[in-house]
């Protein structure tokens, strides 16, 4: 028995010990893990959302994701709105942040090629370039040309086309992409140029890719804003979403990559 106490206490404290890391490390990791508020163009939204995961599994950080139109983010992010990082739909509006001293130059990159596609859910309303030049529709939705560069290449597609005047009392304009889809998709509109990422794995509807010739190719750039600087979640972020985990997944949704 005097043998086998000095061996339970020290098992004991073996024990307390190795308990104890555990939780300093767990602590550790806890404290090392934060959030990043990152501003998302909205037609990245499934992709960003399954990014997010990925990202939070892999580094422990969460990014909290909040949608809209480029143009809109611009005005909010000027007015000190609390984003961290920026995904745009474009890539003039995130040089223009580092040019006003709100976005980090050395930070912008190209991290989607986007793709514009015209969609119906009638599965033989569109079978391509003539479908517009029939116009057998009553509504057409694109995304504000203004603010979102979605619907200003549906605009520039369409005068290519030699169409704009014959479809634009046909138009309905959504705030963003996200809308313009969704007009489509619940039948306020027949027809719609939406993001081909918007129904990447859907089987249903009628499609057609619109040449990549009749718009100005949409580079979407991302940038960390100068209030992420020093964010670690932030910054964390940025490096993810040019590795192959992200690349992965926005190569998935039908986008291009550089």
């Amino acid at each position: 028995m005097l043998l086998v106490r000095p061996f339970s206490r020290f098992a004991s404290k073996s024990r307390l010990l190795a308990a104890l890391t555990v939780l300093i490390l767990a602590l550790a990791s806890e404290v090392r893990a934060g959030d990043t508020n990152v501003a998302v163009a909205a037609n990245f939204t499934e992709p960003a959302k399954e990014i997010a995961q990925l990202f939070q599994s892999s580094t422990g950080h969460r990014a909290i994701l909040s949608f809209g139109a480029t143009g809109q983010f611009y005005t909010q992010i000027t007015q000190a709105a609390p984003f961290q990082v920026f995904l745009a739909a474009d890539e003039k509006t995130p040089k223009k942040l580092a040019d006003d001293g709100l976005g980090v130059a050395d930070s912008l990159f190209t991290y989607a090629i986007g793709k514009l596609i015209l969609f119906s859910t009638n599965a033989t309303l569109v079978t391509g370039e003539q479908t517009l030049r029939d116009a057998k529709f009553n509504k057409i939705a694109i995304a504000d040309p203004a603010v979102a560069p979605y619907g200003a290449a549906a605009v520039e597609t369409m005068k290519k086309l030699g169409l704009y005047e014959t479809l634009s009392g046909k138009i309905v304009q959504g705030t963003d992409i996200g809308q313009a889809f969704q007009f489509v998709d619940t039948g306020s509109a027949e027809i719609g140029f939406v993001a081909l990422s918007e129904v990447a794995g859907r089987s249903d509807g009628s499609r057609w890719i619109v040449p990549a010739n009749l718009y100005n190719a949409i580079l979407q750039d991302a940038v960390l804003l100068r209030s992420g600087v020093g964010n670690p979640a932030a910054e964390a972020f940025v490096t993810f979403l040019k590795g192959p985990e992200a690349r992965k997944v926005i190569e998935k949704y039908g986008y291009g990559t550089q």
